[in-house]
């Protein structure tokens, strides 16, 4: 099975050079690897040409490719004719030696599946259940994790999901596919993290990422992913494993952020549900509202830099949140 590697990258030389470094040790190597750099130097340019990597090609977009969701079509448009499975990863991955071919291997198995993620293991730790019922706790086929304060704070409420992991409520606010354990299993989901992602493709035949997320592109990954699960099925082989390190250089001001999560939230659950009903409506604001505050506790942070990050970022909320009654994103059909 021929497969490309794309990897759009902005500002980040020496963290992409780690991850190619993984990729050098892999078991199953990419037919071709595209860069797709957005970055405004040639440090990144620069850094390649030292360090040599097999089947690689450098681009470096203009400013109108500029941005993940840009950048990710521009290096679609690239890949070779006689590729079958396109990958993505985030620059500031790092991969166990058999995640492509753990990954691909899921084609096989599952020969219905558009789209395969990965399954990211320096996030979350997971022990064996021991069959407690701990409401502190989350539990998900025989594994469990600490509940986060926000899903106990929702579970109070009532605003607790009621789909699995990786499957998007009525009222969104689901729980992502980092509550599915290492199992090492293979889940199916509607949802997939865009930076550790594989698509079948004939997916791009009539797909690609919206330009609504422009930029930064948040969400972007479940709104791809979610309008892809319309026409067929996507999984997560949680035997596929890597490493997110969550690189903080190249990321937007926090008040961007904010009004984002806000946003491109509300665009992302009317892509699944474009006209959800008055409890669902009710609920969505409900747990925005929630989230909202939660972040804004943040501010009584002892670090004034993080203090500072959370004030600012809820401003970003509250903006974004009003400026859904006035000016709501227009959805892609």
């Amino acid at each position: 099975m021929r497969f490309s590697l794309i990897i759009c990258t902005y500002l980040r030389p020496k963290v992409l050079l780690k991850l190619l470094g993984s990729v050098n040790l892999q078991t199953l190597y990419p037919n071709e690897i595209l860069i797709v750099d957005g970055s405004i130097n040639d440090d990144t340019k620069l850094e390649l040409e030292t360090h040599k990597f097999k089947n690689l090609k450098y681009f470096k977009v203009e400013d109108r490719y500029r941005g993940l969701t840009k950048q990710r079509n521009y290096g679609i448009s690239l890949v070779s004719k006689t590729t079958e499975i396109i990958c993505f990863l985030d620059d500031d991955t790092v991969l166990r030696p058999d995640y492509f071919e753990v990954l691909l291997s899921t084609y096989d198995k599952k020969l219905d599946a558009l789209a395969v993620g990965g399954y990211v293991t320096n996030e979350v730790v997971w022990e064996q259940s021991e069959g407690k019922n701990d409401k502190s706790k989350f539990y998900f086929d025989d594994f469990i994790r600490n509940e986060p304060s926000r899903f106990k704070i929702r579970r109070f409420l009532g605003l607790l999901p009621d789909v699995a992991p990786g499957f998007m409520p009525s009222f969104s606010h689901g729980r992502s596919v980092s509550f599915l354990p290492p199992t090492g299993k293979i889940y199916q989901v509607e949802q997939l993290m865009g930076g550790v992602s594989s698509f079948k493709r004939e997916v791009f035949e009539t797909l690609k990422f919206s330009p609504y997320f422009e930029g930064y592109g948040l969400y972007e990954d479940a709104d791809f992913s979610l309008r892809i699960a319309k026409r067929g099925f996507l999984y997560i082989n949680t035997g596929a494993q890597l490493e997110h390190h969550h690189d903080v250089s190249g990321r937007p001001d926090q008040f961007s952020y904010g009004k984002m999560v806000l946003r491109n939230g509300w665009y992302v659950w009317r892509v699944k549900y474009p006209s959800p009903n008055l409890k669902s409506r009710l609920k969505w604001n409900a747990t925005a509202l929630m989230l909202t505050i939660i972040r804004f506790t943040n501010v009584f942070n002892r670090n004034p830099k993080k203090s500072s990050e959370a004030f600012t970022e809820t401003i970003g909320r509250i903006v974004g949140w009003f400026s859904l009654i006035f000016n709501k994103p227009k959805v892609e059909s």
